[in-house]
């Protein structure tokens, strides 16, 4: 890999998981891009956190679930690395994302198809058009669910393409090998975050749940996460490749 500053690209930055680990790799010395689908202001807030860091920052506006944006997208991220006189990402964290509860008799083919969009389509052909931007010996990061281990009523929808990510995960692993891009799974636990309307964070009941069958006995919150995008996408962590890590604080063992 170049010796050349480190430059990570994290979709869906500028609140939540995505922020905190946006955070979390300019701590350790990346300079990072974030993307956003609305909320400029939150995006650019986290801009100027990372540069407080001393790294470099920007924030492009993109929206993964429309396929017509992409090449816009790419043009206007080859701008950016022009900007700072690079040419390739180092990293890159698919992790933009959308909640859907909704039971299988309830779901509409409107709901499943954005679900599609969102959490499969869009990270697959993200990524696939990134693939010349980023270099050799570089890493992949994609953000997945505990859901897709264990099975919550309503959330069927959400967990399947999860799922699908993390097949995606192996079959980038091994077709990007050669490459020496290592390829990974995160699955977050419940965290508490404004995900799915703050539902882990702000309803009682479920915050209750998730602790009484978590084994640290508490929800998660984005500083538990965000050091683990960190260290997943460390230079020191390479032989790290084509694994689900799991960050859920033992949910449902």
């Amino acid at each position: 890999m170049s010796t050349n500053p480190r430059i990570t690209l994290i979709t869906g930055a500028n609140r939540g998981l995505g922020r905190n680990g946006a955070l979390a790799v300019a701590k350790a010395g990346s300079d990072v891009i974030v993307t956003y689908r609305g909320h400029a202001e939150e995006a650019q807030a986290v801009v100027s956190e990372i540069q407080a860091l001393g790294r470099r920052a920007a924030a492009l506006q993109f929206d993964v679930a429309d396929a017509s944006a992409l090449p816009g997208f790419v043009e206007a991220l080859r701008a950016q690395l022009g900007q700072w006189q690079a040419t390739h990402l180092h990293a890159l964290v698919n992790n933009a994302g959308t909640a859907l509860y909704s039971p299988i008799a309830d779901t509409t083919p409107a709901q499943f198809d954005e679900m599609v969009a969102v959490h499969l389509r869009g990270p697959y052909f993200l990524t696939q058009a990134l693939l010349p931007l980023i270099a050799d010996g570089g890493r992949i990061l994609n953000i997945s669910s505990g859901l897709a281990r264990f099975a919550m009523p309503g959330s069927s929808a959400y967990a399947m393409m999860k799922g699908g990510i993390e097949v995606f995960t192996r079959y980038l692993a091994k077709e990007l090998g050669a490459r020496g891009i290592s390829v990974n799974t995160l699955a977050p636990g419940a965290i508490e975050t404004d995900f799915g309307g703050g539902r882990v964070r702000d309803d009682a009941h479920v915050n209750a749940m998730v602790s009484s069958v978590t084994a640290l006995g508490r929800p998660g919150k984005p500083d538990d996460i965000g050091p683990v995008i960190a260290m997943l996408l460390d230079p020191a962590t390479q032989w790290v490749n084509a694994q689900r890590v799991e960050a859920s604080g033992g949910m449902l063992l």
